[in-house]
């Protein structure tokens, strides 16, 4: 497969090596569901950018695990943490635990999520609340959480101008309806205003909260729309960059936007996903 992309000129197998910077170090952070995925590749990340990192998760604590040992690789402390960001009283053990090891709360990622999908009219009220509860009151939940710790602490000089960063992982179906997934849809769309207001509220303590919308990802949640060459071109036909997103790309997205670099970056979505909201279809006049 990797064969059949490089001679289509469809995928970019290995990105560009960009030195690591500390740009985060001595920092503690949080990341939900970060045992696979776009949540392991943002915890990387931030563990190579200096963060301590504490790995969130539910269910599969052997690649909890595995994901917190890559992070100590880069030198940084790093945790494993169970708990359903959906049920109140475990954020906020969760919360407790990890500002027990760390001494501090400086970052969270509000990543976890999921989906159940069905055809609108045969859509089931478990169905809808399983993917609200997670997606959208389970970051809440969290965010409520980080926001009374970074209160709490107040700004660390010697670490960030910020008293705490939130980053919201959304997607580019806060602003694209997604027919058969209108419960997902409607939680990114929840997530994006969420952020805003949180953000407008929460600035004047010096807490920022941003949110990066990915595209299309390859992670292993959706082999089926890159594992083949028939749906990798199907695919293409939404992305005008021609080539499917990394999750390190997101990871090194998210080491900005939490970084002091980007300190007047505030309640904004960033697109990571190769113009996919730049509506392809119309790239012909419409």
């Amino acid at each position: 497969m990797e064969d059949y992309y490089k001679e289509q000129g469809l995928l970019q197998p290995h990105l560009p090596k960009i030195p690591a910077q500390r740009i985060l170090a001595g920092q503690a952070a949080l990341v939900t569901g970060a045992n696979s995925g776009i949540g392991r590749a943002v915890a990387e990340a931030l563990a190579e950018a200096g963060a301590h990192v504490a790995v969130n998760y539910v269910v599969g604590p052997e690649s909890a695990e595995e994901a917190a040992k890559a992070a100590r690789a880069f030198g940084v402390k790093a945790i494993t943490v169970q708990a359903d960001v959906s049920d109140e009283a475990q954020v906020q053990a969760m919360f407790r635990k990890v500002v027990a090891e760390f001494g501090a709360l400086d970052i969270l990622v509000n990543n976890a999520g999921l989906q159940a999908d069905a055809a609108f009219d045969a859509m089931t009220l478990a169905q809808w609340n399983k993917v609200l509860g997670v997606n959208l009151t389970g970051q809440f939940l969290c965010a409520r959480e980080a926001v009374r710790q970074f209160k709490l602490q107040g700004v660390r000089p010697e670490l960030s101008c910020c008293a705490g960063k939130i980053l919201c992982m959304s997607s580019v179906h806060e602003t694209i309806p997604w027919a058969g997934h209108v419960n997902y849809a409607a939680s990114k769309g929840g997530v994006m205003m969420m952020m805003k207001s949180i953000s407008q509220e929460v600035a004047q303590h010096r807490i920022r909260v941003n949110a990066i919308a990915p595209g299309a990802i390859r992670t292993p949640i959706n082999t089926q729309a890159w594992s083949t060459p028939e749906a990798y071109n199907a695919l293409m036909k939404l992305v005008p960059y021609k080539r499917i997103g990394e999750a390190v790309e997101i990871g090194r997205a998210a080491v900005w936007l939490l970084s002091d670099y980007s300190d007047y970056v505030n309640g904004t979505t960033l697109f990571v996903d190769g113009g996919m909201t730049l509506y392809p279809g119309f790239e012909a006049g419409g």
